[in-house]
């Protein structure tokens, strides 16, 4: 199923894919030398409680939220926000089923501000998603955002492959409960969006 993502992401060009991956081995080796991350590691990211992991889909995917306006840049500086970025995709991935290879992500912008703006981080987790787990995103609902966020979006919207573009909905607030119901069941729902699941903080769950 690896080789399989691989290749689906460079449109089953062997070469292509073959490289990508020679290139996953390599980083992977040098950014995760233990073979996990340990919270140990990600002081700051985790004291900010924004990510949080539990439910799945009616396709079985893994569901995470994100709460946005709890993201500030900190002294552990952005190599501690991408070890926490390779700690939540393994984390998902730990959860995922068999047969299953993508997950969902609902990313929840109530409250975002200029203090919480920080395109950098953005853009570094954007480049593990694509580069070293292709073919995980499942879709990416985007809820609450605020106007003031679409200056940020027309930032980093140009780095965004094709592929990964369309997997990712802004949901209007009038629709947000029935867009989410399409995807995923009420029990498996967040109580924040009118479903019956409490949040999980991801270094709890």
């Amino acid at each position: 199923m690896t080789i399989r993502r691989f290749l689906r992401a460079r449109e089953l060009d062997v070469e292509k894919a073959s490289s990508m991956f020679l290139k996953y081995l390599k980083w992977r080796r040098s950014f995760v030398p233990n073979g996990f991350i340990s919270p140990s590691e990600l002081t700051h990211e985790i004291q900010q409680n924004k990510m949080f992991l539990q439910g799945s889909d009616k396709k079985g995917r893994p569901t995470s939220v994100l709460l946005a306006a709890r993201h500030f840049q900190h002294n552990g500086g952005l190599d501690e926000f991408k070890r926490f970025i390779v700690y939540i995709f393994d984390k998902i991935l730990a959860r995922m089923p068999p047969g299953q290879d993508k997950f969902i992500v609902i990313g929840d912008l109530e409250g975002w501000g200029y203090a919480n703006c920080d395109i950098r981080a953005y853009l570094a987790a954007l480049s593990l998603l694509q580069d070293y787990y292709p073919e995980r995103l499942g879709k990416m609902f985007i809820v609450h955002a605020p106007y003031v966020f679409m200056a940020a979006w027309k930032i980093v919207h140009p780095f965004i492959d094709v592929k990964t573009r369309k997997k990712i909905v802004f949901v209007e607030n009038k629709s947000l409960k029935s867009t989410l119901l399409e995807e995923i069941d009420e029990s498996q729902l967040p109580e924040m969006y009118g479903g019956t699941l409490p949040l999980i903080p991801s270094q709890d769950s």
